[in-house]
């Protein structure tokens, strides 16, 4: 059973991103003074005496706009209201009532859903708010989600209209990042694959700016798509918005199962694509390359012979990569991107039994003798598979410092060829015989 859904809405800058993050435990959504930071709906989990739901932060809902932008953040906050089993209405306590605080009232009472009124940025626990009685959602909570006054009060008084969820109960999802460039077409290809309008698309680079998780079922099976930032190169980063929208999908990295890293197929893979693989290879997480706008591609016998060439010859830390070609606009491929997630995580969380582990590098051993350095051989005893995600193998030998970076790499290409280990990277992990076991065998 899939947690309630508590929504938090207002109009811009009254707090929202702040308790939010307040609620959740940590900083997830961006807060900051710049009205319009938030721009599409942002999910995580929380849990209150007992409770457990996931929240929804919202960019703030402006009527007087008739800016594209603006229409997009009003549309993302409309469904997280039509979804949500109960809302925080956030309104500011020292700028008081405005026109949009009357017409967001007026909405919320049109959904029949359970209202929270929250007034906030009111640090005097004796400072009142009855003016904000004239909205008719009943009796106002006065709260300093910034220096975390009266929170508590509010999620008691929205819990009474929550269900109970057993949280062991709840199904393990694989985690995928959606990673790339500014306008590579990450957000296009997380609402093809939703089937739904999940996140602003928009020809202007940093639309997205927070990581969004958005969880579903795929034939039965739960995943949580996170759209990320595009991730600039360093010194184009300037903004302050933007730089914790980079360390945001840096953090999506860290916390996926396997990443999506999305490539524009027209200006094939760049400079700044390379980097971003890297990190991927770094943070040890299975992967797989996107090549996005495939529709737009000329395409003859040999095309996606020379787009896997010229992958091979820029990837070449990465060789294990796993190349899909796809069109977010028309669809195509699209459907298969969740099953080739899926075959990389299942790969990533694969181990081998220390017996055959040991039958294979022992094979290569025998095939290929290891090398000497002054007058002295490297002798390999024995391997096992000592964790997974990433697969890491603890090779145990006389001596460590025998061993060459060429034969280390030569005994992984073996276990490579051995097992399947497509889209995912491998450690391997060089120990003398006489240190301690920290591993299972």
């Amino acid at each position: 059973m899939s947690k309630p859904l508590l929504a938090i809405v207002g109009r811009p800058n009254v707090g929202k991103s702040t308790l939010f993050n307040k609620i959740v435990g940590k900083r997830i959504s961006i807060s900051h003074n710049t009205p319009g930071v938030t721009r599409d709906r942002i999910y995580a989990d929380a849990s209150w005496c007992g409770y457990h739901f996931t929240v929804i932060d919202t960019g703030g809902i402006e009527y007087k706009s008739e800016d594209q932008m603006w229409k997009h953040i009003r549309s993302q906050a409309e469904t997280a209201i039509e979804i949500a089993d109960a809302i925080l209405f956030v309104v500011d306590g020292k700028g008081g009532l405005l026109p949009d605080d009357y017409a967001i009232a007026d909405m919320l009472r049109a959904s029949r859903k359970p209202v929270v009124l929250c007034v906030n940025k009111l640090d005097n626990p004796f400072e009142t708010a009855y003016e904000f009685y004239a909205l008719g959602l009943g009796d106002p909570f006065v709260l300093s989600a910034e220096h975390n006054i009266g929170i508590g009060d509010i999620l008691e008084e929205a819990c009474r209209h929550l269900r109970k969820v057993d949280e062991e109960a709840e199904d393990p999802a694989i985690k995928i990042a959606v990673v790339g460039k500014p306008n590579a077409g990450k957000s296009s290809l997380v609402n093809k694959i939703l089937g739904t309008k999940r996140t602003i698309v928009s020809d202007v680079a940093g639309t997205t700016r927070d990581a969004i998780d958005t969880p579903f079922l795929h034939n039965g099976e739960p995943f949580v798509l996170i759209d990320t930032a595009g991730i600039r190169r360093k010194r184009s980063v300037e903004e302050d918005v933007e730089y914790y929208s980079v360390l945001r999908a840096f953090g999506a990295i860290k916390r996926a199962d396997v990443v999506f890293i999305v490539v524009d197929a027209e200006e094939g893979l760049t400079e700044q694509d390379v980097k971003i693989a890297g990190k991927v290879h770094e943070e040890g997480k299975a992967s797989v390359i996107v090549m996005n706008k495939w529709d737009k591609i000329e395409k003859d016998t040999h095309t996606i012979e020379k787009f896997n060439k010229d992958l091979k010859e820029k990837l070449k830390f990465m060789d294990y990569f796993v190349p899909t070609y796809v069109s977010a606009l028309t669809g195509k491929r699209v459907d298969k991107l969740l099953d080739e997630a899926k075959s990389v995580c299942l790969r990533a969380k694969n181990r081998i039994p220390t017996g055959t582990v040991n039958d294979v590098v022992l094979n290569l051993v025998a095939m290929n003798e290891p090398p000497t350095k002054n007058g002295r051989r490297l002798k390999i005893y024995f391997a096992t598979e000592a964790a997974v995600c990433p697969p890491t193998f603890v090779i145990k030998v006389n001596d460590a410092t025998l061993m060459h970076f060429s034969y280390l790499r030569y005994l992984e290409n073996g276990i490579r060829e051995s097992f399947d280990f497509s889209g995912t990277p491998i450690r391997l992990i060089v120990r003398d015989k006489s240190e301690e076991n920290d591993y299972n065998e």
